[in-house]
């Protein structure tokens, strides 16, 4: 069966604690830059800009350094030109990793995902070597908190109406899974039903997940908390259980 990666989980979690702001917020400026480049500045015909901009917002990244990433995805900005790339690799227990960078050297970047796949149990792989165990789907994460708000059934009845593929709890709250194309008016539905503005995002999510012990799920857990501390890594995911 298909099934959300748990470290999507850990990684919304750390994102929250992370005291290294200035990291996340660079981060998150390339990562605007990228989808500014690739669809232009305008957020409202740009839907790739329009969640990388959330994400911005959401880490109290200021509206001057947002507008700047977008200049310099769409040609205005002095900063150097970056790509989107994704690397592949097993970590502990033979579990599917796949790394998303954005990066001005490509080659750097990848020697140091190598180094970290090494030092931490796992190996770097090529390309499409664990990328078909995954596929790209809208993730939308709705809190505990907005759950109160309304009754849950209706809340799991009306994201299915809106196109969700898949709706199950995640903690106390509940993730709903939609096809990428429908996640903007899915959203849009929820966010009006549970008065929040519900965070949302374009993730890979494993098909089929595999499940490994304690020792190893640690090993696994420290090398992606390495990975995602890189500076050109915006983000992971693994078919763990």
């Amino acid at each position: 069966m298909s099934g959300h990666s748990k470290w999507s989980t850990i990684k919304r979690q750390k994102a929250v604690t992370d005291s290294r702001r200035s990291a996340a917020f660079t981060k998150l400026a390339r990562l605007i830059s990228v989808a500014a480049r690739a669809g232009g500045g305008d957020p409202n015909m740009n839907f790739q800009l329009r969640l990388a901009i959330d994400k911005a917002r959401a880490a109290n990244v200021p509206n001057d350094n947002i507008e700047r990433a977008i200049q310099a995805g769409t040609g205005e900005g002095k900063e150097g030109q970056t790509k989107e790339v994704a690397y592949e690799g097993f970590g502990p227990g033979g579990v599917a990793v796949i790394v998303n960078a954005v990066t001005d050297n490509p080659n750097r970047t990848a020697a140091e995902i190598r180094t970290t796949f090494t030092k931490h149990h796992g190996t770097m792989g090529g390309q499409n070597s664990v990328a078909w165990m995954f596929e790209l789907r809208g993730v939308i994460s709705i809190p505990s908190e907005a759950l109160r708000a309304t009754d849950r059934q209706a809340v799991e009845l009306a994201a299915i109406d809106a196109g969700a593929s898949d709706v199950r709890e995640e903690g106390d709250g509940v993730l709903v899974e939609c096809p990428p194309d429908r996640l903007t008016g899915l959203r849009a539905a929820l966010d009006r039903l549970t008065g929040t503005k519900l965070a949302a995002d374009v993730e890979l999510v494993a098909q089929n997940t595999v499940s490994i012990d304690e020792p190893t799920a640690q090993q696994l857990h420290e090398l992606c908390d390495t990975l995602t501390d890189l500076p050109d890594v915006i983000s992971l995911a693994t078919n763990e259980a």
